[in-house]
């Protein structure tokens, strides 16, 4: 049973515009169409039906509500229209469709668009043009929202053009869906396909170019260890270091952060008030970030005390770029979760407390009130949902968290759930693949939004250390009862054993996955490492959710593993940076990647955004150079860790004229919670145009006429275990070696794993040799014990020579002294021995 109210979160304003005298023409007169015939069986309702429903038109809805359905007279042509009233509404919509059957549902083609209007008149502002589609395997379903309709007293026409017609799809219906109280009347319904566009010129750069993209690795260095990057309103990266990972940075109160401005390809160095080491962060809506938690101490030498999380939060103003501090989160939350809300909060989950313990305390952020609520004000399980466990907004204001988390195994049950906030329940999801081998995996909304898919990818296990896996799950989460299925293998690269990069071979896959969303809709999905902290991965390869397949392209050059991070520009390219071996040296080095897409010919151009302040449901106009197929927001990415929950890619519907584009936006803010966007136009061979920055407002705006968001009855009917509110705790017991390091051996932050790879032996010199070819250089033993025999000779000295004869093996290269890779910007070394940097 669905709960009543859930419709209600959130709101839109009813789209009478305040910049009407700009924009008078909005709802098009005559969409640009190819073909003159009008698709659609009865448009007028003219030819009655065997019911009480006109000839090839039904009902269809769901919810508690109370409604009628009547042919009237009332009409805009002829005789006949159709009325659809909703007298009362808890929750759900009520629907008038063209009938799912092969007499009356108009015959489409894969990969063509549709040109869709109506007449219509309406005392709500709680009303929808929805698209419903015919797979040849699945059947009937629920695909997409195309258009609020505005309140009109008088025939008004709306018109809308559809997505390209996805594979398997022979049929689709649509019709007027009405979500809140009130009446539509329709008629004269239009449908007609649109022309092919004329294809642009070919690859303007070389073939492999176009074919695999192209990395380059950028002259400028990033001045600080960063681990966290955010791409701010202003089109400029903020990357957050705090310590950078480097304790004697800590000791010294030394925190870093630095903008980079990818127009001029110069860094500025930001003072840091704390050690935003392995914090959270977000864009709020005003598009300031708020950053959470952080480092307030690294483990102790001997291993007994782990890292810990403080309290402190602040957030970073792009305009004047400082930090202020707000009041302090309830937890310590060291790797804490952060999603934004459809109302503008932000929900913190997870993470280490002051004591190194695991947080069980759920944090939410107030957009209202700007501050951290009391625990008691927030809805608490007592769950540890481990570090930074991947918690995903879906469009009933739900989370979903899809299992991908850092460090170790993953929570108990199937590994992954849905989380109702209201309700305060988890239900467990089923069907992720060797789920406590999902360490550093990467998940992420597929392209758009509206299709509720969550990709994951790759990722291991640093307690066991196996080789990192290939997988891949793909979940719908329209389905009553969703479930992961298996997805098509990452494809395979080479691989760093210490030799050199050599061909990955059997189920190497690899860990410390990033994957960015592209405006041409697909995934690219790059960097990553075989083991813990070790054996970096060369390769890169775009994901397409239409077809389910990975197509492998140009790899990025640098080592990209733990502490890396990929985020899309604004311009439509890839920066990735970072990289962070056990051995803790550092890769300074940037990249750029720039996609296929860039070398296909000349890109469309933006000419003119009328307002770029936008309500849910708004109809919002461009002007563009030449055609496109496709428009769409895609939220900048807030990363770290193989972490962004909050990236998505939202479909914006079309309303054509020539170059004049009016641009749908969804009335649900759950699809696209409140903030700053990147609009991206995309031409019909996935070439898209530079981003304009828009600001999609949040809850202030949608409370005017009391307007709703369209929520639909996806995920409704789940058959996992179910959990409620746990026995109330003050934390969840976490090892000090949560972090895959032994510290007994090595300075600061040195990560000599807690489990070797399985094709290391186990003897003193197998694992020094390990330790040699990976550049760890000489070891200190912190304290007398030595759980993994690096010192048999017990002289304080790991993998010396001592060690080394008693093990009946002569001394590897290099195991007696600091040897680091110092060329490209990746070491940092000084005195002889690693200064840190796990």
């Amino acid at each position: 049973m669905r709960r009543t109210g859930r419709a209600r979160r959130g709101r839109r304003t009813a789209a009478l515009l305040a910049v009407a005298g700009l924009t008078g023409g909005l709802l098009l007169t005559a969409p640009q169409s190819a073909s003159a015939a009008n698709l659609i069986a009865n448009p007028g309702f003219e030819t009655a039906g065997s019911g009480d429903m006109p000839y090839c038109w039904q009902r269809s809805g769901w919810g508690d509500n109370d409604f009628t359905y009547e042919t009237t007279a009332d009409a805009h042509t002829g005789a006949a229209a159709m009325k659809v009233s909703l007298t009362r509404r808890a929750d759900g919509d009520r629907k008038a469709l063209i009938t799912e059957s092969a007499d009356c549902a108009p015959v489409v083609t894969e990969g063509k668009q549709y040109d869709l209007s109506l007449w219509y008149r309406s005392t709500t502002p709680d009303a929808n043009i929805t698209l419903f589609r015919h797979d040849a395997t699945a059947g009937w379903q629920y695909w997409t929202d195309l258009k609020t309709l505005d309140l009109a007293a008088d025939w008004t026409e709306a018109g809308v053009r559809t997505p390209e017609i996805p594979a398997g799809t022979d049929r689709i219906s649509w019709g007027v869906s009405v979500y809140g109280t009130g009446s539509v009347t329709t008629d004269d319904y239009a449908m007609e396909q649109v022309s092919d566009p004329v294809p642009q010129p070919g690859c303007t750069g070389t073939a492999d170019q176009c074919e695999n993209g192209a990395w380059e690795v950028l002259p400028a260095q990033n001045p600080v260890r960063s681990m966290h990057s955010v791409v701010l309103h202003n089109g400029k990266i903020l990357l957050i270091a705090g310590s950078g990972n480097d304790p004697t940075m800590f000791e010294a109160g030394t925190f870093t952060s630095a903008v980079y401005d990818p127009k001029t390809g110069t860094y500025e160095v930001i003072p840091t008030p704390r050690d935003m080491f392995c914090a959270g962060h977000v864009q709020l809506q005003d598009g300031r970030v708020l950053v959470m938690s952080g480092n307030k101490g690294y483990p102790s030498a001997d291993g007994t005390v782990g890292y810990q999380g403080y309290k402190d939060s602040y957030v970073f103003d792009p305009a004047t770029e400082t930090y202020t501090r707000t009041n302090d989160m309830n937890d310590g939350h060291w790797y804490p979760s952060a999603t934004v809300l459809g109302n503008g909060d932000v929900l913190s989950f997870g993470g280490l407390k002051e004591d190194s313990t695991g947080s069980v305390t759920a944090e939410r952020w107030s957009q209202a009130e700007q501050k951290w609520l009391p625990t008691w004000q927030v809805n608490q399980t007592w769950s540890f949902w481990g570090l930074y466990p991947s918690m995903i907004l879906m469009q009933d204001g739900r989370l979903f968290y899809s299992g991908s988390h850092v460090f170790g195994n993953n929570i108990p049950g199937t590994g992954a759930a849905i989380y109702d906030y209201d309700a305060n329940t988890i239900t467990q999801v089923p069907g992720l693949q060797n789920k406590d081998e999902r360490d550093q995996s990467a998940s992420v909304l597929l392209p758009p939004a509206q299709d509720q898919k969550v990709l994951t990818l790759g990722g291991g296990n640093i307690d066991s250390n196996p080789e990192a896996n290939r997988l891949t799950d793909v979940i719908d989460l329209k389905e009553p009862d969703p479930r992961y299925v298996a997805g098509p293998p990452i494809p395979q690269g080479t691989v760093d054993l210490g030799d050199g990069p050599v061909p990955q071979t059997g189920d190497q896959g690899k860990m410390y996955v990033s994957a960015v969303l592209l405006p041409d809709g697909k995934v690219l999905e790059t960097g990553g490492a075989l083991h813990n902290r070790a054996n970096p991965v060369y390769e890169t390869s775009l994901y397409d959710p239409a077809t389910g397949t990975f197509d492998p392209v140009a790899a990025d050059p640098e080592a990209r593993g733990y502490h890396a991070s990929g985020f899309l520009l604004p311009d439509g390219r890839v920066m990735t940076t970072g990289d962070n071996p056990g051995n803790n040296s550092w890769n300074h080095n940037v990249s750029i990647y720039t996609p296929p897409y860039l070398f296909k010919g000349e890109r469309p151009t933006i000419t003119s955004v009328i307002d770029t302040e936008w309500n849910y449901g708004d109809t919002q106009r461009i002007t563009v150079d030449r055609p496109i197929a496709k428009a769409e927001l895609i939220r900048p990415a807030a990363v770290t860790h193989s972490s962004d929950p909050n990236q998505r890619f939202v479909d914006l519907p079309l309303t054509v004229d020539g170059n004049t584009i009016d641009l749908n936006v969804t009335s649900n803010p759950n699809l696209a919670p409140p903030g700053w966007y990147m609009l991206f136009a995309v031409d019909a061979g996935g070439v898209p145009s530079v981003a304009e920055w828009v600001h999609l407002q949040g809850p202030q705006a949608l409370a005017a006429n009391d307007a709703s968001a369209h929520v639909h009855d996806f995920a409704d009917n789940l058959k996992g275990k179910v959990a409620g509110p746990g026995k109330k705790r003050s934390s969840h017991p976490v090892p000090p070696t949560v972090s895959g390091c032994d510290r007994h051996y090595g300075t600061g932050n040195v990560c000599v794993p807690t489990a070797f790879p399985a094709d290391v032996g186990k003897t003193t010199a197998a694992r020094c040799d390990w330790l040699a070819k990976n550049d760890y250089g000489r070891l200190k033993v912190n304290g007398k014990d030595d759980p993994l025999r690096l010192d048999p000779d017990r002289d304080g000295s790991a993998c010396g020579k001592g060690d080394l004869r008693r093990s009946g093996k002569a001394h590897p290269k290099g195991s007696g002294k600091a040897h680091l890779k110092t060329g490209n910007g990746h070491g940092e070394s000084g005195k002889g021995h690693i200064t840190t940097g796990g």
